[in-house]
C-alpha cells in the first residue's frame, strides 16, 4: 500500500489494525484443525467457539489500551458501541467459523473503523494463506504490494459469482434460493464458501466477479464493502441504492455487471 496516499493521522490506526489481525490470525492457524469447544448461538448451524472469543478478547484490548476513547462493535459482544464516538472499530473476529469448526480452509479476521459513520479502513485476513487485504478510503484496496482491481467482465454468462445463507435458512421463507437458481442458471458458475469478508475481496482482487448475500450483519461487511468500493467495484443493496451499513443486503460486483445481477437477485415482479 501506498503510504503517502494515506491521512497520517489515520496511519497509526490503520497500522493497529494490520498488527491486531496479524495477532489474532496467529491464534486461529495455531488451533486449526485441533479440538474445539463448539457451541450455537441464534441457531444450530450458527456457531461459536473459544477461538472466536480468544481472538476478539485479543483484538478489543489492543484497541483499549491505544484507543481508549473509540467505540467498538464485535461479533461476540465484547465491545462498546458509543454513538458519539468519533471513530468505530467493527470487528469479526472469526469470520467463517463454520468452516473453521469443520477445518474447511475459508476462514480470516476481519477489521473496519468508521470515522464519523463512514468506512474509512479496512483490514481482512487470511492466516492460512497468508494473505493480507487492506484498504484505507481514497488510497485504493490491496492485497500485500499489489493493488487490487475489480475484473474487467463484462458477460454475465461468463461470470464467477458467490453468495451466502443467513443462519435462518432452515425457518424462514426468504431463504435465497430462488435468488441461487437465477444466478446459477445465468452465469459461468456460483460459489458458496462460507466467508463474506473474503467473498468481498475476492471480488476486489478479480477472483469474483460478484457477490450478493442477505441478513448479514455489520461485521461482516464493514471492511470488504470498502474493499470493493477502492478496488473500482460498486456495492449496493438489492434497489440499487446505498448498502445499509448493517449488512442487511449487500450487493457486489465489478461495475460492469451490477444491474445484471441487481436484475437475477430482484425479487420477481
Amino acid at each position: 500500500m501506498n503510504r503517502d496516499q494515506i491521512e497520517p493521522t489515520w496511519l497509526p490506526l490503520h497500522d493497529l489494525a494490520v498488527d491486531l489481525a496479524r495477532q489474532a490470525g496467529q491464534i486461529q492457524r495455531s488451533r486449526y484443525e485441533t479440538a474445539l469447544d463448539i457451541r450455537t448461538k441464534s441457531a444450530p448451524i450458527d456457531l461459536v467457539t473459544e477461538v472466536d472469543r480468544a481472538c476478539e478478547a485479543l483484538i478489543i484490548e489492543g484497541i483499549r489500551q491505544q484507543r481508549p476513547h473509540d467505540a467498538i462493535l464485535a461479533e461476540e459482544g465484547g465491545g462498546d458501541d458509543r454513538p458519539e464516538a468519533e471513530w468505530r472499530w467493527v470487528i469479526d473476529p472469526l469470520d467463517g467459523t463454520t468452516n473453521f469448526a469443520h477445518g474447511f480452509p475459508r476462514f480470516c479476521v476481519s477489521i473496519g473503523l468508521e470515522h464519523h459513520q463512514q468506512t474509512a479502513i479496512g483490514v481482512i485476513y487470511d492466516p492460512l494463506l497468508d494473505e493480507l487485504f487492506q484498504t484505507v478510503r481514497g488510497a485504493g484496496a490491496w492485497l500485500g504490494t499489489r493493488q487490487l482491481r475489480v475484473s474487467e467482465e463484462q458477460e454475465i454468462g461468463r461470470a464467477l459469482v458467490a453468495t451466502g445463507f443467513a443462519y435462518d435458512v432452515h425457518r424462514s421463507a426468504s431463504d435465497n434460493l430462488e435468488e441461487f437458481g437465477r444466478v446459477l442458471k445465468a452465469t459461468r458458475g456460483l460459489r458458496r464458501d462460507g466467508s463474506a469478508a473474503l467473498d468481498l475481496c475476492y471480488v476486489a482482487s478479480g477472483r469474483l466477479d460478484a457477490y450478493w448475500e442477505m441478513k448479514l450483519n455489520a461485521w461482516d461487511v464493514a471492511a470488504g464493502n470498502l474493499m470493493v468500493a477502492e478496488a473500482g467495484g460498486r456495492v449496493s443493496a438489492t434497489d440499487g441504492g446505498p448498502a445499509p451499513r448493517d449488512g442487511s443486503q449487500v450487493v457486489a460486483s465489478n461495475g460492469a455487471l451490477h444491474e445484471g445481477i441487481l436484475d437475477l437477485v430482484r425479487a420477481p415482479q
